[in-house]
């Protein structure tokens, strides 16, 4: 293969070859692309929904578990949890909380958990101290930042045609 001296012009063979590869280049990477790329991608829905260019968003996970407070008045105790629901409903309807729900028995004292939309943990913070539960102290509260899909939220508007008993 011939050097080419500076100021020279490469030949017609060369440049092409140099055109062909440039090409095929650039098509190999926008081809790498279009198959990362989803053809139903909706940036209005996407966009309202928070999400990034993943489709996700970050959300703030609540472990409820046993708190160190007993009660043994049960009619106390019924009351206390029955506000506890109801601010769940309530945290529902202002669009601050998406998850709720008890898990079954287990050895970690692990009582329910909470998914919350809000943007800070000092948000999550001040609602928990809303819950009657654990500012009596019968539930406690460990929190944790999550990344999980933005169209989370949505689920709610097909619970409300599922649930055949409000609770």
């Amino acid at each position: 293969m011939s050097k080419l001296k500076s100021g020279t012009i490469p030949s017609k063979s060369n440049a092409m070859q140099n055109v062909l590869l440039l090409t095929l280049l650039t098509l190999f990477y926008l081809g790498m692309n279009a198959q990362n790329e989803n053809p139903n991608y909706d940036k209005e829905l996407a966009a309202s929904l928070g999400a990034d260019d993943y489709g996700m968003r970050g959300y703030y996970f609540v472990i409820l578990k046993t708190g160190t407070n007993t009660i043994d008045d049960q009619e106390k105790v019924n009351t206390i949890f029955r506000g506890h629901m109801d601010n769940i409903g309530r945290m529902v309807k202002d669009g601050k909380l998406i998850i709720a729900g008890p898990l079954g028995k287990n050895d970690n004292q692990y009582r329910g958990l909470y998914i919350f939309t809000v943007p800070t943990k000092e948000e999550v913070e001040a609602l928990l101290e809303t819950d009657p539960a654990i500012t009596e102290k019968l539930l406690a509260a460990d929190i944790y930042e999550w990344y999980g899909s933005a169209a989370l939220p949505t689920y709610l508007d097909v619970h409300k045609k599922i649930e055949k008993m409000k609770h």
